[in-house]
């Protein structure tokens, strides 16, 4: 991607800050893999304000946008997320046009927006459950910085065939790929079916991410967090590798799989604590 450096209503923006590469890169893959069709998913990344201001001008916001709920826990906090009604397959090609900057006003009650969104364009419609759940994750790590949301093939199609308890759901995971156990000790948390975009998903999601880094919602997606881009994207990997393999076994005779013992034995050898109640030993 070349250099593009803007000048517009006194602000200066350059495509090659790295928070906006990521999110043209990440945004891309993740629709070149078929997980983000039409305007499917969303992604919000929290920023240090000095890294902001090395390319944007943080003085002049071109706007400010009310919310229809307080985020005072945020307040003065700046992000990069993507655009309501934008197509991941676009972001690459025109980032300004599909990404947004932000920051939450002093009070908590608005969005400033200091680059990107053009044409009026405004934030991700689960920005509610975003900012919840960044909320949420903070309080447990201060190094998060990631909430991607996306609608993972295999793991949807999961969730018609699976039991979705939490527990159950985790195991049938940890069993599918030795790594995936490594990779999220702290197991996977289901809510129930719920009409996106509201603040009653956002805050069922916030909720279970007092304990868990991914929440699936049934037949629509994956909620999953982290504290950089390339350990939140691995997380949905290896998740959405599990559901492959979940999904070809389908109805065939199991004859082997991993025992509660060998799973115990594989946390010992990584140091890892696995999600009380998932093995039954």
């Amino acid at each position: 991607m070349s250099t593009s450096v803007i000048e517009t209503k006194g602000y200066i923006a350059s495509t090659e800050a790295p928070f906006i590469q990521e999110m043209s890169e990440i945004t891309h893959h993740m629709w070149s893999l078929g997980w983000d069709e039409l305007n499917g998913g969303n992604i919000s990344y929290l920023l240090d304000e000095e890294e902001v201001a090395k390319y944007i001008d943080i003085r002049e916001p071109l706007r400010t946008i009310q919310l229809t709920f307080p985020v005072t826990e945020l307040a003065g906090k700046y992000f990069i997320v993507t655009g309501s009604g934008k197509y991941f397959r676009n972001v690459i090609k025109d980032p300004e046009a599909n990404l947004g900057v932000l920051r939450v006003s002093a009070t908590g009650e608005s969005v400033e927006v200091l680059w990107g969104l053009r044409n009026n364009a405004v934030p991700t419609s689960e920005l509610a459950s975003h900012f919840m759940s960044h909320i949420e994750r903070l309080k447990v790590d201060p190094t998060h910085r990631i909430v991607l949301h996306t609608h993972a093939t295999n793991v949807i199609a999961m969730t018609f065939t699976h039991d979705l308890d939490e527990l159950k759901f985790t195991k049938t995971l940890w069993e599918m790929c030795t790594e995936c156990l490594v990779v999220f000790p702290d197991g996977i948390g289901v809510i129930p079916w719920m009409v996106p975009g509201s603040s009653d998903i956002g805050r069922a999601t916030a909720a279970k991410m007092k304990d868990y880094r991914v929440v699936i919602w049934p037949q629509h997606g994956i909620f999953v967090t982290g504290a950089t881009m390339d350990a939140t994207f691995g997380l949905v990997e290896t998740i959405e590798k599990a559901a492959i393999i979940y999904n070809l076994i389908g109805g065939r005779e199991i004859k082997q799989t991993i025992t509660d013992q060998q799973l115990a034995d594989l946390a010992a050898a990584f140091r890892v604590t696995p999600k009380a109640g998932v093995l039954d030993l």
